[in-house]
């Protein structure tokens, strides 16, 4: 069994996860956790060179099945490597994104068929779940133009409008569908106001657990 907490933040493109992924961990350590911070795709070596593949932008079309595949075979390999080992030892483990985004991205913005992405869940994860999900929500207008001031944008960055107005409509389902895990936190307003409403949720697991 975990002994550790798990903390995932979700949410499309420039609601702010890396800001508020910091944030979250300086409120763990001040409560005396040990945190491991880690993203997805990626967390290992191997996973890494993975997330390489799956955004670096290419002319080769990449099949909705090998980018769904991909996804599983890093996650599997970061499971095994960092957030199953840090779970056993005790610790909390912050990861930027996990399999809700493969919900929302290839079953939402790629419409593939959820039952392929329960069995990859159920095979490379067994009984694994977040205890705590964020869902960082914000128009996707919003996003998209935090986003194109970052830079050159990735391979799903890329994406037009209608894909990523799916991927935000599914993570919206997800929390629908499973309220106890999922809180919905509005990316739309100041750093401040967000950071407040974040700050509830981690002070309740953190009373949760602590009893």
């Amino acid at each position: 069994m975990n002994k550790g907490t798990f903390i995932t933040l979700e949410g499309g493109e420039g609601v702010g996860k890396s800001t508020n992924l910091s944030l979250i961990k300086q409120q763990l350590e001040q409560s005396g956790k040990k945190v491991i911070t880690t993203r997805e795709p990626g967390g290992t070596a191997f996973a890494e060179k993975i997330r390489t593949l799956l955004l670096e932008n290419r002319e080769e079309v990449v099949s909705e099945q090998a980018e769904l595949l991909l996804m599983f075979a890093a996650r599997a390999q970061h499971i095994y490597h960092v957030i199953q080992p840090a779970l056993v030892q005790g610790h909390w483990v912050l990861c930027d994104r996990f399999t809700d985004a493969t919900y929302a991205y290839q079953g939402g913005g790629r419409s593939m068929d959820t039952k392929m992405i329960e069995w990859l869940e159920d095979s490379v994860q067994g009984s694994l779940k977040p205890d705590l999900t964020l869902l960082l929500d914000a128009p996707v207008n919003v996003g998209m133009d935090r986003a194109n001031k970052r830079g050159e944008l990735d391979r799903f960055e890329s994406e037009k409008k209608v894909f990523f107005e799916k991927v935000r409509a599914a993570y919206l389902q997800r929390a629908k569908q499973y309220p106890q895990q999922i809180k919905v936190i509005n990316a739309d307003q100041s750093l401040s106001k967000v950071k407040k409403e974040i700050s509830f949720e981690i002070k309740k697991i953190l009373t949760e657990c602590d009893e």
